[in-house]
């Protein structure tokens, strides 16, 4: 086994089907490091398994199942426990358009248990074999959601805002333990995202990164131990420098405008 692959070890992916997981999947496995990919289209997962394992010889789990059901994390949990997992990316969830009141409530209650629930679960459950094993890797998709309120996309930002401040404070709960975690917290990015938020034919959609670029910049920072990353510079700036001084109201109606429809 090369010295890479003793540095990167096996590692969880949650929505590895496609986007951003798909390619952190493949980073990591050009790097050796054997895989366990979930999420909910089998077919995807094996033609993944498939490529991975052929191009890197590295060996490749695959777990077909709604992580964001109720017993989904714990689903995923016993098909793992008995795997030494050092690298965790939590990085299954999605949005939705719209006004709040005029969604199905079920819709965003089940992006709740997606992007917050289940992600806390994992964090608990494989977080405690990390602290126990005397280290691992934490890296939790955020958004620069995170920073901001999100009219046409309440819930969704409101998941984000939790996800990155819930990464913060685990950082420092797990620092003693040698456990890392970061939260990544790009722009849009081109995935099937805005097609599942309904998103198409915003301001919002007009450019974002690729999601090979992004799991790149992301699973990186995981590796230097980053508490978070931002993917572009200039939008880093903007998140930490300007929006804080924004009055609330002018935010709200600047989100709104970039994801209204055309």
């Amino acid at each position: 086994m090369s010295n890479t692959a003793l540095i990167t070890g096996t590692a969880l992916i949650t929505g590895a089907s496609a986007g951003i997981g798909a390619e952190f999947a493949r980073y990591h496995a050009s790097l050796a490091g054997d895989l366990i990919i979930t999420a909910r289209r089998a077919d995807a997962l094996n033609a993944l398994k498939a490529e991975l394992e052929t191009a890197h010889g590295i060996s490749v789990t695959t777990i077909a199942c709604d992580l964001g059901a109720p017993d989904g994390a714990e689903q995923i949990y016993q098909a793992t426990k008995d795997t030494r997992i050092d690298i965790l990316i939590n990085n299954a969830g999605f949005g939705g358009h719209g006004l709040f009141i005029e969604r199905p409530l079920l819709e965003d209650l089940g992006m709740i248990d997606l992007n917050v629930k289940a992600l806390v679960s994992l964090c608990h459950k494989i977080g405690n074999d990390m602290a126990a094993n005397g280290g691992g890797k934490i890296l939790n998709v955020s958004s620069t959601a995170a920073y901001m309120p999100g009219p046409l996309q309440a819930t969704y930002f409101a998941t984000k805002a939790f996800v990155s401040s819930f990464s913060y404070a685990l950082a420092e709960e797990l620092s003693d333990k040698g456990v890392t975690v970061t939260a990544l917290e790009p722009g849009y990015v081109e995935t099937e995202f805005a097609d599942r938020a309904d998103l198409n034919g915003t301001a919002l959609t007009k450019s974002g990164q690729t999601p090979d670029t992004v799991a790149k910049i992301g699973y990186d920072a995981m590796l230097k131990g980053k508490i978070n990353v931002i993917n572009e510079p200039f939008l880093a700036f903007q998140l930490n420098w300007l929006m804080p001084f924004l009055p609330h109201k002018l935010k709200n109606k600047f989100i709104r405008k970039m994801q209204e429809k055309a």
